[in-house]
């Protein structure tokens, strides 16, 4: 008797927000065992964390690993030091300043744990919600870096050097729009009320409505001509 064939692992990074989410549902869609990483980094939304629990056990991530590191003590972002979260902005899709909510190397140490975790796992692709369309200006969500970081990996990984497996990093969302992204979750059945978006909630967890990411999300809901089920703060 034939065993049928295990499906390919892959490890998605998951932070618990709209474009992870639906970057997990993509990975699934697409026949992947996915693995599901996420990073407790001393960020100031730590409520996402609660967020990406429920993603990953909704959306069938075969496991979900958290890992602690602490970014803050490295400073040089409003998400992880107490500087003030930016509300209200023009929101212009590619923005010129790269706002003081960018976290200092942030995907290159989360896709360097999740390629570690890949070698072990024995998977060759790589899943990140990066966005380059309607974002916040953050210069490790265009796809020249994620193309770099994909090069780097084949050069840096053992199974790369010696199995001559190739290294993929998939940015799946890397050219879509929020309302696009939004509209492909639907299709693929993501539930949205369980993700969570905002930099600065309050302390019963609820979204400011007023931050970047915030300001992002419901002009995509809008655009996509959907209610964002998600509540936010009066």
């Amino acid at each position: 008797m034939i065993k049928p064939e295990m499906p390919d692992k892959a490890v998605v990074l998951v932070s618990g927000g709209l474009d992870s989410a639906v970057t997990l549902a993509i990975a699934r869609a697409e026949g992947f065992s996915p693995y599901a990483m996420s990073f407790s980094y001393g960020q100031r939304h730590a409520v996402e964390l609660q967020a990406a629990k429920r993603v990953a056990e909704t959306l069938g991530a075969a496991r979900h690993l958290i890992l602690n590191i602490d970014l803050g003590k490295i400073g040089g972002s409003a998400l992880t030091e107490g500087l003030p979260v930016p509300k209200d902005r023009q929101i212009q899709g590619t923005c010129q300043e790269i706002p003081i909510t960018y976290v200092p190397a942030r995907n290159t140490i989360f896709l360097a744990f999740a390629l570690g975790w890949a070698e072990v796992l024995g998977a060759e692709t790589l899943f990140i919600g990066a966005n380059a369309v309607d974002f916040s200006g953050y210069p490790d969500c265009r796809p020249e870096y994620i193309q770099a970081f994909e090069k780097m990996a084949n050069l840096a990984t053992k199974a790369a050097v010696e199995k001559k497996v190739h290294i993929r990093i998939q940015a799946p969302l890397i050219h879509m729009s929020k309302a696009q992204i939004i509209q492909k979750g639907k299709a693929l059945g993501v539930d949205f009320s369980i993700t969570h978006s905002c930099y600065d909630p309050g302390a019963d967890g609820l979204a400011c409505g007023r931050c970047d990411s915030c300001l992002l999300r419901r002009r995509g809901f809008h655009e996509a001509g959907l209610t964002d089920p998600v509540p936010y703060a009066p």
